[in-house]
């Protein structure tokens, strides 16, 4: 009996259920779509942390096998990685591994690199963000070659080189998934909207500071803030402190969906991020026809209405000018689509058999 092809792809989290949406939705997204264009394609996922659980499950057709790391201590943490390699002992027995995929370069990309090593596997890992950065523990166990390395974007690719001195040999973005985009609304009536984490590297207190300046050239502007997180109350406490309660809505954490509909009333989509490896969210913007502006440009290529700043003043005029426009351009902007990124992702383990029309 021939064992199927499997690709293993190893995540510090997973949606707990299909309507988990809140959890890592760049990369679900890619892993649904992937099951899609290749329907033929065996994927199994290794959630080390999340969900709190553990359990094996499926998920749009992919089966999750969590280990209910939970973040816990070093002791534990080693037990989890044990359990991990037993298991993927058992999957290489089972099936025809092609290779092993890992999200960030953690503990994930620890375990890949040297299962994939032990086992003459291809690994590639993913690095998608704050992994790039100085100070990442984990690069000198795993020492990764620049081959098995693949950048979320050129930004991350140049900031990995410059810290590790080492360059991702491929860049490929996570792209949207135009299904899961509803019709336009008619009537944009949300001036400034921004979504994400309510972290202090996000700086979503220079959002609410850069409403209240172009509160006295808007008076009536209307902004929204999607996401929740430890810097919430002091966001509360700069709105009723700036009066703004009129201007600034904070919705907390809503589910994707939710998002992508307020996107779609949306005139700019304002990203205030001090670091960012590729905002998807900023992609599912422009592909709902809003304008983005950010501090941080992730690829080299320009992109269609993507407006970038300095700092918090050139950033109020770029929106200034934007919202002054009367003509201003509101068609769907792709330039990166998630097929695309599985394909590219999948040519890599040198698996072509995909269904893409």
């Amino acid at each position: 009996m021939s064992r199927a092809d499997t690709l293993v792809i190893l995540s510090p989290g997973f949606p707990a259920n299909e309507v988990d949406s809140a959890c890592v939705p760049p990369q679900q997204v890619f892993v649904k779509n992937l099951k899609q264009n290749f329907p033929q394609l065996t994927i199994i996922v290794l959630a080390f942390q999340y969900p709190f659980l553990a359990a094996e499950y499926e998920w749009n057709g992919v089966t999750v096998i969590s280990f209910w790391g939970k973040s816990r201590g070093n002791v534990f943490r080693f037990f989890n990685w044990i359990k991990v390699w037993l298991k993927l002992r058992k999957l290489n027995r089972q099936h025809n591994i092609i290779g092993l995929l890992s999200f960030w370069m953690g503990e994930c990309a620890l375990i890949g690199h040297k299962f994939a090593k032990k086992n003459k596997l291809k690994h590639y890992c993913w690095i998608l963000g704050q992994d790039a950065r100085p100070g990442n523990n984990y690069y000198k166990y795993i020492k990764p070659q620049e081959g098995e390395l693949i950048a979320l974007s050129d930004f991350i690719a140049d900031e990995f080189c410059k810290n590790y001195r080492v360059t991702p040999a491929q860049v490929i973005p996570t792209g949207i998934d135009p299904a899961i985009f509803g019709k336009q609304a008619a009537n944009r009536d949300i001036d400034i909207f921004g979504a994400g984490s309510l972290i202090p590297l996000k700086q979503y207190h220079l959002f609410v500071n850069i409403v209240s300046v172009l509160r006295y050239m808007f008076p009536n502007i209307k902004a929204v803030i999607c996401g929740n997180g430890p810097e919430m109350e002091t966001l509360k406490t700069m709105i009723d402190n700036l009066d703004l309660g009129n201007n600034i809505t904070l919705m907390g954490e809503l589910p994707h969906t939710d998002v992508l509909k307020l996107m779609r009333r949306t005139k700019v989509f304002v990203h205030t991020s001090a670091y960012e490896g590729f905002g998807v969210v900023c992609l599912e913007a422009l592909y709902a026809g809003a304008q983005v502006v950010s501090f941080m440009r992730p690829m080299n290529a320009a992109i269609k209405n993507w407006h970038f700043a300095y700092m918090q003043d050139d950033m109020v005029e770029i929106i200034k000018g934007i919202l002054e426009n009367p003509e201003l351009d509101h068609s769907s902007v792709a330039p990166y689509l998630v097929k695309d990124s599985n394909v590219a992702m999948m040519e890599l383990f040198g698996y072509n058999e995909a269904a893409i029309s």
